[in-house]
């Protein structure tokens, strides 16, 4: 009894449209076998039976097997009128469940099931030009958008939207955190400086909580949060103030119009910074003969970080050692 309430309870717990399927199957076999019991001389066999019991109940009406007698023919009546029904519900249940499971993506309450993807966390401009230069570089990455504020997808194609608080494990979860290869916080466009940089600190902890291991990238607004991000574990603090500040008074210095270069310092342009261990062969050398070696490889030495230490344009005279960073610019 307690074996026949748990295959029941499974039963009803299943989509609707399956069980209607299961039942339609249903229908077809049994009417099949019985009309092959009762006029064996017209279906020969219960395969000849079942296939016209499926034609017939599917309007198509071949018309290669037809029953003969009153009996047979009750029976097919009985057939069409079950199967104007129970078709008609079937095919409606499936299409109204398609349109509520695309819907739900849409309103972001599917779960990401995938691996290796990248989250971004917050929606606004900063984020948009951040999923269109990460869909450049790397077509294939995966990209999951959690934001509260939206009250549907944007209309980005290949960017799985997940709603709700990320401060929240549930959301986070529902992002597949665990299983994520990096995140990226932006600062919340509709709180004040302070706020937005403390609401990004709690985001980063509860990211931590769930997968210390995850990479991270926060951006902060206000230097006093700075101390903050570093303890909540960030990997890379994005000091926008700094930045920011530093583009304007270089384009008011220079006055010919540096911000359509900063355009092409987008990655996406394939125009890439990044942090490079000093080979073997340029330890000792000079910063000169460095730059000099890289550049034959089209790639450009702009700086040496040495510890926390960062030294862009050093002297030529410069002796590079085998714990620095190179600072490169490569195309």
């Amino acid at each position: 009894m307690l074996k026949s309430n748990k295959l029941y309870i499974r039963w009803m717990k299943s989509p609707l449209y399956i069980r209607i399927m299961f039942v339609v199957l249903f229908i077809i076999i049994f009417f099949g076998w019985i009309v092959a019991v009762i006029e064996p001389k017209e279906f020969p066999t219960t395969f000849d039976g079942v296939w016209w019991a499926l034609v017939t109940i599917s309007s198509v009406g071949f018309g290669d097997f037809a029953p003969e007698t009153v009996t047979g023919k009750l029976i097919g009546m009985v057939l069409i009128l079950i199967g104007a029904s129970v078709i008609t519900a079937f095919f409606a249940t499936a299409s109204a469940a398609a349109i509520k499971k695309q819907y739900s993506y849409v309103e972001g309450n599917v779960a990401f099931k995938d691996k290796q993807h990248v989250i971004i966390i917050g929606w606004n401009e900063k984020a948009s030009e951040i999923i269109q230069s990460v869909r450049q570089i790397e077509p294939f990455k995966k990209i999951v958008l959690v934001d509260h504020t939206l009250e549907e997808a944007p209309l980005i194609e290949n960017v799985h939207f997940i709603r709700g608080n990320p401060i929240n494990d549930q959301t986070l979860l529902r992002a597949n955190l665990t299983e994520a290869d990096a995140a990226i916080i932006t600062a919340d466009q509709h709180k004040n400086e302070l706020e937005a940089d403390m609401q990004s600190i709690l985001i980063l902890l509860a990211l931590k909580g769930l997968n210390k291991e995850l990479y991270s990238v926060i951006e902060i607004l206000t230097e006093h949060q700075i101390n903050n991000a570093e303890r909540a574990g960030a990997d890379e603090i994005i000091k926008s103030y700094q930045l920011t500040s530093h583009f304007i008074i270089s384009s008011y210095l220079a006055r010919n119009k540096l911000s359509s270069i900063y355009a092409d310092l987008n990655p996406a342009s394939g125009n890439l910074f990044q942090l490079l261990n000093v080979p073997v062969q340029l330890i000792g050398v000079t910063f000169k003969k460095a730059s000099h070696e890289l550049l034959e490889k089209e790639t450009i030495l702009i700086g040496i970080k040495r510890g926390e230490k960062t030294i862009m344009n050093p002297p030529l005279s410069m002796i590079i050692e085998t714990d620095d960073l190179l600072i490169i610019f490569a195309h």
